[in-house]
């Protein structure tokens, strides 16, 4: 198997190499990563202008690897538009591993997950992955507990890759911020909470130079639905579900 590995934060990110370090347990893995952070970029891709891009030497021995400038779309559209000769284009692509959940509202937002909706247009099967930090962070404390993604990803990884989806949806793995104590098991079939993580408010102001701005301040919410992906985080789950392109039939 041949599997592509994007994500939004970068090609520096701990979570892209983590993932490539697990992927490559299943076969061959090459990397395809934006070159700076594009959080929150959704499905964008570069049309106006040539994408740079370069060999990267990547952490991980045996993955090739290209940092782009570019977007995850970008990134994964290139790919299989002539990036990658046809002959040795992918079988599978991971997006991620995601720092911060995508869950709910959050799914449109996600570059994470547009990456994966880019693959489902080359009928090519994608897993989305997503460490939870600030917004569902159950121990109390500062940073990011990563024990449950560490202890877990292979087991998903494995268990998924048995599992098809129709060919226009994509699995969706959010890992909880918390201690192995505090982590309670898998739900699958989860669906997206019908709400964002973020409760935001906007601002209009004028600047001290006089010109006229927006100012974004925002709070965790605090509950979700039963049987959502945010509610299985919050109570310290392994949240699965999947997310449908609705462009494809």
């Amino acid at each position: 198997m041949r599997i592509m590995i994007t994500n939004d934060d970068g090609i520096k990110s701990p979570g892209l190499k983590k993932l490539a370090e697990t992927a490559k347990k299943f076969g061959e893995v090459i990397v395809a990563a934006p070159k700076e952070q594009c959080s929150a970029m959704s499905h964008h891709i570069t049309l106006r202008n040539d994408i740079e891009f370069s060999e990267y030497d990547f952490p991980v021995d045996g993955v090739k690897a290209y940092a782009f400038e570019g977007t995850p779309a970008d990134c994964i559209r290139a790919s299989f538009l002539g990036f990658i000769p046809r002959a040795e284009r992918p079988d599978m692509v991971f997006s991620g591993i995601n720092e911060g959940s995508n869950c709910g509202f959050d799914i449109q937002y996600s570059a994470t997950v547009g990456a994966a909706m880019e693959a489902l247009l080359y009928n090519v099967p994608a897993i989305c992955f997503s460490q939870g930090v600030r917004e569902c962070n159950l121990h109390g404390g500062e940073g990011v507990i990563t024990d449950v993604c560490d202890k877990y990803l292979y087991d998903v990884i494995d268990e998924l890759l048995k599992n098809e989806l129709m060919s226009n949806c994509c699995w969706n793995v959010n890992f909880p911020n918390c201690r192995p104590d505090q982590y309670r098991g898998m739900l699958y079939d989860r669906f997206p909470s019908q709400q964002a993580f973020w409760d935001d408010r906007y601002a209009p102001y004028t600047g001290e130079d006089g010109r006229n701005y927006i100012h974004m301040s925002t709070e965790p919410i605090k509950g979700a639905e039963e049987g959502s992906d945010m509610k299985a985080l919050l109570d310290g789950y392994i949240s699965i579900g999947y997310v449908r392109n609705m462009v494809l039939l």
